[in-house]
């Protein structure tokens, strides 16, 4: 099996989105290209009720095939390194089905075989996800209400660096944040191995504005098009320079 690479965008809110495009239907689109969307609803610690707008987090992670969670403040790093690894876990499951079907015929899945055989399956899910690569796209709601959440964002993403770090598989991270300033979304952190350097990031943040969770999601998604877009260019320009005989 192609270990190839995971992709999510790790969408980090804690409201209802308020302009622009159905964010669930933008999650299904970035699903359908290969992209799963999880998202984590973040309350106050001293919230006792879960507010209306948190309702999208699950309809937007179910529609964009990952994990979400609604969790308290306090709890967000541990949470955001659980959704990751849940996410990875839930894609690898889809493949290894895919793979079985095609084996063994439609509709047979991981669940419907014998315990020794499943066992061993998910030993390789298991294995493929110590050594997938990873690419994570973590949008970040700087909208007001986040504005006293954001350090312990900041904190959360770093341990997420930190528990990744251990994998065999290549990891890289980038960084986003909506409203941006004239844009959808602003770039925080370009795509990069490690989180060492989010806290210099972090204090420059700056939180306000409206909430348009489904244009940043689409801009997200195509952060993946983009990267991938440049590597095509930079690979035909190499095989130019070979044909050439230089």
């Amino acid at each position: 099996m192609n270990k190839g690479t995971l992709k999510q965008i790790l969408l980090i809110t804690d409201g209802c989105s308020n302009q622009g495009e159905d964010p669930a239907a933008v999650a299904t689109l970035a699903y359908q290209q290969g992209v799963t969307v999880n998202v984590i609803g973040i309350l106050e610690d001293q919230q006792s009720e879960q507010p209306e707008g948190l309702e999208e987090v699950e309809e937007i992670a179910m529609s964009g095939g990952g994990v979400s969670q609604i969790v308290y403040a306090k709890s967000l790093s541990q949470t955001v390194q659980m959704v990751t690894k849940q996410a990875m876990t839930q894609t690898l499951q889809g493949v290894v089905n895919q793979e079985l079907q095609q084996i063994l015929g439609a509709n047979q899945e991981i669940e419907d075989l014998p315990p020794e055989k499943r066992g061993e399956i998910m030993e390789v899910v298991e294995d493929l996800g110590e050594t997938c690569d990873l690419e994570v796209l973590v949008l970040v709601d700087t909208s007001a209400s986040m504005h006293n959440k954001l350090p312990t964002v900041r904190d959360s993403l770093f341990d997420l660096s930190l528990s990744l770090n251990a994998r065999m598989g290549k990891n890289r991270f980038s960084i986003y944040t909506f409203p941006g300033k004239r844009k959808e979304m602003d770039k925080i952190m370009d795509w990069t191995p490690k989180l060492d350097s989010i806290s210099s990031v972090f204090p420059k943040l700056t939180s306000g504005g409206i909430t348009p969770t489904g244009p940043a999601l689409r801009e997200a998604m195509q952060q993946f098009t983009k990267k991938r877009s440049l590597r095509n260019l930079i690979g035909r320009e190499d095989t130019d320079v070979e044909e050439s005989g230089y």
